[in-house]
């Protein structure tokens, strides 16, 4: 049987979403801590980092001022960028997207890490064909939070004529949940990212494999 369509646009996390890339992104942390001779948090403190808005994080966990901030920043992208290709996508999400493509469904990445980076790691994975809008975080910061990121997204799709009345997100942080929220739009979590449970609050469902994500996204 032919999918069928279920929501008219669906929205994409990418770190811990559709790429396992906490090894990868805590190793370029761990880098930029060592390198401005600072203390290396433990591994549970670093994955703390992965998802939000790294800027933010550096100030509010980090305990960096803005300059600081901007300068760790900078240490950190400089490593990660040796590092961003090798993350692999998580067993079964790529089929996902390969059924949404086939029914018909415009699906747009929205993600908190910079635009140019995310092209590069779908354009590595084979999984550019999928995506309608690819919108991330501006290099300079100045858009990066998940709820700039998902009207930026919404907007490039209405840019398109796409209808985007009917939205979902699917992510795996409480970010994701509020970001989407903040537009109006719903949030489907997936349990093999890097959430806790106490994150799920305010999620339209919790799935904990592709075939539970894709039943609800095709019925």
């Amino acid at each position: 049987m032919a999918p069928t369509r279920t929501w008219a646009a669906v929205l994409f996390d990418l770190d811990g979403t559709i790429v396992d890339s906490a090894a990868d992104i805590t190793a370029s942390l761990a880098h930029m801590f060592a390198e401005l001779g600072l203390d290396v948090p433990n591994d549970e403190q670093l994955l703390a980092y992965v998802g939000p808005p790294l800027l933010d994080s550096l100030r509010l966990m980090g305990g960096f001022d803005d300059a600081g901030a901007e300068l760790a920043l900078e240490t950190y992208r400089a490593d990660y960028a040796h590092r961003l290709l090798h993350s692999p996508v998580f067993p079964g999400v790529a089929g996902v997207l390969e059924r949404l493509h086939a029914a018909g469904v415009p699906i747009a990445l929205a993600t908190s890490k910079p635009e140019s980076m995310a092209h590069a790691v779908l354009e590595n994975a084979d999984l550019s064909r999928y995506f309608t809008v690819v919108a991330g975080a501006s290099d300079d910061e100045t858009r990066s939070t998940k709820a700039d990121v998902v009207a930026e997204a919404l907007r490039r799709l209405q840019a398109l004529g796409i209808d985007t009345a009917d939205t979902v997100m699917v992510g795996d942080r409480g970010y994701d949940i509020l970001g989407a929220s903040a537009n109006g739009v719903p949030t489907i979590l997936v349990e093999w990212g890097y959430g806790s449970p106490a994150e799920a609050d305010g999620a339209l469902a919790v799935v904990h494999s592709t075939d539970q994500l894709r039943g609800l996204l095709l019925g």
